[in-house]
């Protein structure tokens, strides 16, 4: 039954595309490293990358359109190993290549030891918002205009870079997977393209926490927020007020982390961005 819907979905994605409801539009930063993305030429309406389904876009109007008729836009992980990935549609292989990347350390100093060991009961807490948050940075909704492009959710400088590799205490952790905002509290945070509001609450790690949905497989999140002004199933405009910028949760000072996942995938968020000029 699974594959019966996802192959609909897929039919119905493709069906859309080609009768012209989804117009050309811009397309995301190409990046082919791993925490960036890879724009991959097809010659179909549809393809799946590590068992997931991947955005794909007419290429009419951009530089892919004397090679194929459609590309898939990847989300390539932080894991990823240098060399060939490969793609599948229509039970074809289409292999891309990836280059290295090397993320610059980070080290900070949290005063809440209970945010860097977490006692057994916060274990239990951060288990269950996980399970809640990834599955709504890996939702699919195959609904709409494909968001392509997005303008700055915060105003202010850009403090911690995407992919930074952390220590906390001098402990090491994940690697920075999302792009940090040094804006005032209590300054506004605002939808950086039309999106679902899938999930809102307060986390253990995240503090206050948004998810907006902006369907194929493009998800954002907003972390460590002082107010959240939307609840679950609002449906948002470019430039429409979500809440404000706090330091709730592990946070050392008022920021906006702000999360972009693709096919399930964290990426650079400035890839996204007409002009990162931070």
């Amino acid at each position: 039954m699974f594959r019966i819907v996802t192959l609909l979905r897929a039919t119905l994605l493709g069906t859309t595309l080609a009768s012209g409801l989804l117009a050309a539009q811009p397309l995301p930063s190409a990046s082919p490293v791993p925490g960036g993305i890879a724009l991959v030429p097809l010659q179909t309406a549809s393809a799946r990358f590590h068992g997931r389904p991947v955005m794909v876009l007419p290429t009419a109007g951009t530089p892919y359109a004397a090679q194929a008729p459609w590309v898939a836009v990847v989300g390539i992980p932080l894991s990823a190993k240098p060399g060939p990935l490969a793609l599948e549609s229509d039970a074809q292989r289409i292999d891309f290549q990836i280059t290295d990347k090397r993320y610059r350390e980070q080290r900070l100093k949290i005063t809440n030891k209970r945010q860097v060991n977490p006692e057994q009961r916060d274990l239990e807490r951060i288990g269950r918002e996980r399970t809640e948050m990834l599955g709504a940075l890996g939702n699919w909704r195959p609904e709409g205009q494909p968001v392509t492009r997005f303008v700055l959710p915060a105003q202010g400088p850009f403090s911690s870079p995407f992919g930074l590799k952390r220590f906390f205490n001098d402990q090491p952790r994940a690697p920075h997977s999302g792009l940090d905002i040094a804006a005032p509290k209590d300054s506004p945070i605002t939808a950086p393209a039309p999106g679902i509001v899938t999930a809102a609450g307060d986390y253990f790690f995240n503090g206050r926490n948004l998810i907006l949905d902006h369907g194929y497989g493009l998800v954002t999140m907003y972390s460590h927020m002082e107010r959240i002004d939307v609840a679950v199933g609002d449906r948002v405009a470019t430039g429409d007020p979500l809440g404000t910028v706090g330091s709730s949760g592990r946070a050392t000072g008022p920021h906006l982390h702000w999360t972009v996942s693709l096919n399930n995938v964290r990426v650079d968020p400035t890839l996204f961005i007409e002009t990162p000029a931070h």
